[in-house]
């Protein structure tokens, strides 16, 4: 069954990537879709990527959040939400074998972005419908959907709140039980606005999130919205490897503190990765 579905998913999702590539995770800032430059006398992390292991994925996924947890049956998992329209889903992966263990779709008319897991509930969020939808993670059902303002780019959950992007500058703070909005913060490298926030990820006090359109990845500190690190993953997905792959997203903290699964849209390899300083 997966086979088959996985078949039909890479030929719309190859179709629909070219046409969302200036549309998908879309928004109005223009100016953010080239890579961000760190001043020479900035107090700011240079960054590279180091591989530590290289595992298959499944390249039909337009993949747009990912998190590691353990799951009751399978143990140790990826939760990844898929996007595109009418090829949406929320899914539970072998992040060994990129096998899907689970999948349940989302409505036709409903574009999937970003996913956490709280303490006992999946968030997953749509572009434009301004949905987000509550699963259990055991099961992927649906216990509650809720409505949202503006669009819907990357969630993670700190332990206390859920942190949201929406593709500008801010990150949105929002209750982990009943969604409501309770902050914001605006994302800024040395005074300078930073957008195309994209996939999130939380952990040790700190938010990594890719930056659409480019091969960056910054680390954010929530408490002011300072960028303290900039990735340049450029060059990961080697270019015979590429045909048909879109760009880098997709980011979920590894059970080794310090370290990183890492993939991108419709990319056929999930890399385990530390960012180490640049030489």
């Amino acid at each position: 069954m997966f086979d088959d579905k996985r078949a039909t998913r890479r030929a719309l999702a190859l179709g629909a990537a070219g046409l969302l590539a200036l549309a998908g995770c879309g928004t109005d800032d223009a100016a953010a879709e080239e890579q961000i430059t760190v001043p020479e006398d900035a107090g700011v992390e240079e960054l590279q990527v180091e591989v530590l292991e290289t595992f298959d994925h499944d390249a039909t996924s337009f993949t747009q959040g990912l998190q590691l947890a353990e799951h009751p049956e399978h143990g140790t998992v990826l939760y990844e939400s898929a996007g595109l329209y009418g090829e949406s889903d929320v899914r539970i992966t072998d992040p060994a074998t990129g096998a899907v263990l689970a999948s349940q779709d989302l409505p036709a008319d409903q574009f999937a972005e970003g996913l956490t897991l709280t303490d006992d509930s999946i968030w997953q969020i749509t572009w434009q419908e301004h949905v987000a939808h509550r699963r259990d993670p055991v099961t992927l059902d649906i216990v509650e959907s809720v409505q949202y303002e503006g669009e819907g780019w990357g969630i993670c959950f700190d332990g206390e709140q859920l942190v949201m992007s929406d593709g500008s500058s801010t990150l949105t703070f929002r209750d982990p039980v009943t969604f409501e909005e309770t902050g914001t913060v605006e994302v800024a490298l040395e005074g300078e606005p930073v957008f195309q926030i994209n996939e999130l990820e939380c952990t040790g006090g700190q938010v990594w999130a890719n930056l659409w359109q480019t091969d960056q990845i910054v680390r954010i500190d929530p408490a002011t919205g300072e960028v303290g690190a900039v990735v340049d993953a450029a060059g990961l997905l080697p270019p015979e490897e590429a045909g048909g792959a879109d760009v880098l997203n997709g980011i979920a903290a590894a059970e080794e503190e310090g370290t990183f699964y890492v993939t991108g849209k419709l990319w056929p390899k999930l890399y385990l990765v530390r960012f180490t300083p640049v030489r």
